[in-house]
């Protein structure tokens, strides 16, 4: 469930989460966006909104867990953080299938 940027938004995408402003709840989980509750949602000044669907990475998996190797480098002596790194890892590889 992506949280998509108000000027991403398409007619036919369902709303993973509410839209709330405050406490107060402008459009319900599972609705369906049109053109004009689109424009609404802008003329609100909402940032972005939750869609839902699959997310979308912005880097490569290899990549990511290039990055995570590089994050833990200097703390693989230490058991607790290669458990740690294990979990990222699965998460992260996890997001890429």
């Amino acid at each position: 469930m992506p949280k998509v940027p108000v000027d991403k938004l398409e007619p036919g995408m369902n709303l993973a989460r509410p839209v709330t402003k405050g406490n107060i709840v402008l459009l319900s989980k599972d609705t369906k966006l049109t053109e004009t509750l689109i424009k609404k949602i802008q003329d609100m000044e909402i940032n972005g909104v939750y869609i839902d669907g699959p997310s979308h990475q912005s880097i490569p998996k290899d990549e990511a867990l290039a990055q995570l190797d590089r994050r833990f480098k200097n703390v693989e002596d230490r058991p607790y953080m290669n458990m740690l790194k294990k979990l990222v890892k699965e998460h992260i590889e996890g997001l890429y299938d």
